[in-house]
């Protein structure tokens, strides 16, 4: 059973879900599958169809790969915003203070999230060119962002994180992934939401977006 959404609603309300995350209620493996079924809907490269998706539910599994969550986002990882970025991130008050409580709401709860959905793509991009680099990513970005609408699409709730970003290697061999060979892309957790009610996000002015013709 799937929300009763038009594609403007869907694509303007599937959020980063973070402090309304359903703790307690378990997510069905068909709820999943389905929402992966449409995600290897998306194009890839060269029709190489890379990606993969590693499904965390086992407790103890869990337990494990949130702790390692935890110590990845206390690392700070990434670089510093830009002055250009700054404006923007701000440019709604409450904006960022939201995302920062939401955040600090998931890493406590992280352990309870009834499942994570771990994105990964053969092939590693350290050192690649950009076209490389843009072929790799452009291989797996569409499938997740599928994920992440099928999922809301069935009153799941996901957020996009990065935070596996600087503990890979070792949330990789916790994962048994072959880490060499194989790049885990974001690390999503997964469940239904508390209420299915969301409303689009506040961004800035089209016109400091779109450029016609010329930058």
């Amino acid at each position: 059973m799937t929300l009763d959404l038009t594609p403007d609603q869907l694509l303007s309300t599937t959020r980063a879900v973070r402090k309304r995350l359903d703790l307690d209620r378990p997510v069905p493996r068909s709820l999943i599958e389905e929402c992966v079924d449409l995600a290897t809907q998306a194009p890839t490269g060269r029709n190489r169809q890379r990606w993969h998706f590693i499904v965390v539910t086992d407790p103890d599994r869990r337990r494990r790969v949130g702790d390692i969550f935890r110590r990845a986002l206390a690392t700070g990882g990434g670089r510093p915003p830009t002055a250009q970025d700054l404006p923007r991130m701000f440019a709604y008050p409450g904006s960022m203070e939201g995302i920062s409580d939401g955040l600090r709401h998931l890493a406590d709860n992280i352990h309870r999230v009834p499942a994570f959905a771990i994105p990964a793509v053969e092939g590693r991009t350290e050192g690649a060119s950009v076209l490389d680099q843009s072929m790799t990513w452009g291989s797996i970005l569409p499938a997740v962002w599928n994920f992440m609408l099928a999922a809301r699409a069935r009153g799941l709730g996901t957020v996009w994180t990065t935070a596996q970003g600087p503990l890979e290697q070792e949330l990789a061999a916790a994962l048994e992934v072959p880490y060499d060979d194989v790049m885990l892309a974001a690390f999503i957790p997964l469940a239904f939401t508390l209420g299915t009610e969301f409303k689009p996000a506040r961004r800035i002015p089209r016109d400091q977006v779109l450029h016609w013709e010329q930058w």
